[in-house]
């Protein structure tokens, strides 16, 4: 998908500023307590997503975050179909107090691919 010149720099910052976990470390973390959290749209998560894990769309996500996620020493693994999103999200979390706020490098999508 073609994005905007200021999107993608708005995602490639966010990037900058964020840790990324590669998707064969996802299942570790969720076993040690992180929460997944899939910020697609509705009809995206419908479609498919990762078990157990939490769904707030990004365009909610600062209104909501709080009352579904209140611990903000929570790990928090954002993710989208593949990065953008994920890390735009997670470096929101990180600038609402979400010290542990992490996106999946390739999301969705690079998680599948591990099979």
């Amino acid at each position: 998908m073609a994005y905007t010149q200021k999107f993608q720099q708005m995602a490639d910052t966010a990037m900058a500023q964020v840790q990324s976990v590669l998707p064969d470390q996802v299942d570790a973390l969720l076993v040690q307590g992180a929460v997944a959290l899939d910020i697609r749209d509705k009809e995206e998560h419908d479609a498919d997503h990762l078990a157990g894990s939490m769904h707030v769309s990004r365009g909610k996500l600062e209104m909501n975050i709080e009352g579904v996620l209140p611990d903000l020493n929570t790990t928090v693994l954002c993710y989208c179909n593949a990065n953008n999103r994920g890390a735009l999200s997670a470096n929101t979390l990180r600038q609402m107090g979400y010290v542990n706020a992490r996106y999946i490098a390739g999301g969705l999508k690079a998680y599948r691919a591990l099979g």
